[in-house]
């Protein structure tokens, strides 16, 4: 096999040999580029997609596993104190005025606030989840003239 292409290489001119030592060169490079890098390239993407969905999850695990130890270790509403009049007070210590309060059972309040700054509003129904325990389960606000908000929610006692 070797003396056939030997023979047939002998034939060519030198400008023929050239030219197919530059073709086999840049045949080489081809399938090099396209057999070996291409592939690894395609690979390390992938790798690294995976790696930083990995750490998305990790860090969502993470977050989870730290809001079932804070969820175990929040401080509960005395079991004699009623939910409506506690939230009544500590909107009161907030310095909100509640416009109306509706208990739904010993469980559950719906609150009305007619005016609020929104920094204020939020971190006390923060408060009221990191604090006490409460659940505050339903919020909706709505923009006023001014720079305060109008605001409805539901308090509720989480499930013992």
């Amino acid at each position: 096999m070797m003396a056939m292409f030997n023979s047939w290489w002998r034939e060519r001119s030198d400008r023929e040999q050239r030219m197919l030592a530059g073709l086999g060169v840049l045949l080489v490079i081809v399938v090099g580029w396209l057999g070996i890098i291409r592939p690894l390239d395609t690979a390390t993407s992938a790798a690294r997609e995976r790696h930083a969905r990995a750490v998305v999850a990790l860090a969502d695990l993470q977050e989870l596993r730290d809001r079932a130890a804070r969820a175990t270790n929040r401080p509960q509403l005395p079991l004699d104190e009623t939910l409506a009049p506690f939230v009544t007070r500590s909107a009161a210590d907030a310095g909100m005025t509640v416009e109306r309060l509706e208990a739904e059972g010993s469980h559950q309040v719906k609150v009305n606030i007619a005016a609020v700054r929104p920094a204020a509003f939020f971190g006390w129904a923060q408060r009221l989840e990191v604090q006490h325990g409460l659940i505050v389960h339903q919020i909706a606000a709505f923009r006023n003239a001014d720079t305060t908000i109008a605001v409805q929610l539901t308090v509720r006692r989480p499930a013992r």
